[in-house]
């Protein structure tokens, strides 16, 4: 079979997944309440998996969907704030073929590039627990096993630089002491680069703890470490 099969087969899997009773409850009523803005639009309300190249060099890594976002559309990071930050400057780097994402069916395409998060289900005030993302992590090592030619994570926040760690620890891959987070941080663990990124939520970017020019920085090196072509990332 195919990567590119077993991906499908691995999407298949996690958009059906009830691991987190809690989570399943939360994304579900979210779903059926909905809000002002979204009340006639029907959410997709079940975990959100990643989706992108196939043949991606580099893994883009979040927290979680957002509830009216994610759990909206069935696609991470698409038609919320923070997505709409993201895929802007993924656009600027060539990664993107559209700098606006709004549903799953949108037509936008990623060069090179995976989007995921480290847990799939919209959680209660944008916080998992521990046990919650445990139960969801099998899910993002799975991915790193299918996207071979990922050798660059590129993460989004503190929550999502610790859950590449664990992954990549599961998958055999430790570094000690653990690297720590920060802005612009790079670690080597296995074969593996992680970049960090503060997190393009509305808190960061509307306070200018993150700026377009720092967002465009670290997209622009995390693929240059990927060895993304420049036709795949040229504006």
């Amino acid at each position: 079979m195919s990567a590119a099969n077993e991906l499908g087969d691995l999407v298949a899997q996690i958009v059906i997944c009830r691991r987190c009773p809690r989570l399943v409850d939360w994304r579900e009523t979210v779903a059926a309440e909905r809000v002002a803005r979204h009340r006639d639009e029907v959410y997709w309300g079940r975990p959100v998996p990643g989706f992108g190249d196939p043949a991606a060099r580099l893994l883009i890594l979040g927290l979680a969907p957002a509830a009216h976002g994610g759990n909206r559309t069935g696609r991470v990071f698409t038609g919320d704030r923070s997505g709409d930050v993201l895929f802007a400057a993924l656009h600027r780097a060539g990664i993107a073929d559209r700098a606006v994402s709004v549903s799953a069916g949108d037509g936008l395409q990623l060069r090179a590039a995976w989007v995921a998060a480290v847990n799939r289900c919209a959680p209660p005030d944008n916080k998992p627990t521990p046990d919650e993302r445990e139960r969801c992590l099998p899910y993002l090592v799975g991915e790193l096993r299918l996207l071979s030619g990922v050798r660059t994570i590129l993460c989004l926040g503190a929550y999502a630089w610790d859950g590449a760690l664990r992954a990549l620890a599961a998958a055999g891959h430790r570094s000690s002491p653990a690297p720590r987070f920060g802005h612009a941080a790079e670690a080597s663990v296995g074969p593996y680069l992680l970049v960090g990124c503060y997190h393009p939520s509305q808190q960061n970017t509307s306070t200018g703890r993150l700026t377009p020019a720092m967002l465009d920085a670290v997209v622009a090196r995390a693929a240059s470490l990927a060895a993304i072509p420049a036709a795949s990332h040229r504006p």
